[in-house]
């Protein structure tokens, strides 16, 4: 595992962004982990967060595009974070934009947040976390009714590597096939397993046998075939 994915993980775990225990998620399954990308609150942890993602979005995509998307809400601090790094880490400016939930009449009209989307631009979207592909499927009309505009790929911080709600495939392997862009993370669970299962970190261990026992479970369930 390279090293940055190694520090990413521990990063979310430290962050209180990553949890271990009993969660009930939205589409009502029962997990024994959970991620909140809202606990990232701090100047210090969008620095570093931006850093993660932008070597990640390096390292699947290169810096061929120009512009990185991030849906509203969370989307917003990541997408920032994100640019403002890979301009110091890679000399390369990339423009940010955003949309909006509802469409601004006034002023800076229109439904788009940061820059404006135009013919020839190549984009990146950036998310926390795909559970469904539901926020993509919101996502890309705004974006593709823009212009002539090539969708180069969706980066996540975190690929749960479960079924989907409609099909046996991930999340992130069923935008992929629908879309036809890349969709990657910087870590998956199968990466967390490996760096924290009975190691310890800031004094505990966060993966011991009782709760790998119940990854286990829950992977025999809901994890991808």
């Amino acid at each position: 595992m390279e090293q940055y994915k190694k520090e990413f993980i521990e990063f979310m775990v430290e962050s209180n962004v990553l949890k271990f225990g009993d969660f009930t998620l939205k589409s009502g399954r029962k997990s024994p982990f959970f991620m909140n990308a809202g606990a990232y609150v701090t100047g210090e942890q969008l620095r570093r967060l931006g850093r993660y993602y932008a070597t990640a979005i390096h390292e699947h995509y290169g810096d061929d595009f120009n512009v990185l998307f991030g849906p509203a809400y969370k989307g917003i601090p990541l997408s920032v974070a994100t640019v403002i790094a890979f301009s110091e880490l890679y000399g390369k400016e990339i423009r940010y934009c955003s949309n909006r939930k509802e469409i601004k009449d006034h002023g800076d009209t229109g439904i788009l947040l940061g820059s404006k989307i135009k013919d020839g631009d190549k984009v990146v979207i950036i998310e926390d976390v795909t559970t469904s592909g539901k926020s993509i499927e919101e996502t890309f009309p705004i974006i593709k009714a823009q212009g002539e505009v090539e969708i180069v790929g969706l980066m996540v911080s975190l690929n749960r590597m479960e079924r989907g709600l409609s099909s046996d495939a991930s999340a992130l392997d069923e935008i992929q096939k629908k879309y036809g862009f890349g969709a990657n993370a910087i870590v998956t669970m199968e990466d967390v397993v490996e760096c924290l299962y009975n190691k310890e970190f800031l004094g505990r261990v966060w993966i011991d046998d009782s709760l790998k026992a119940a990854l286990d479970a829950y992977y025999e369930e809901y994890g991808v075939k």
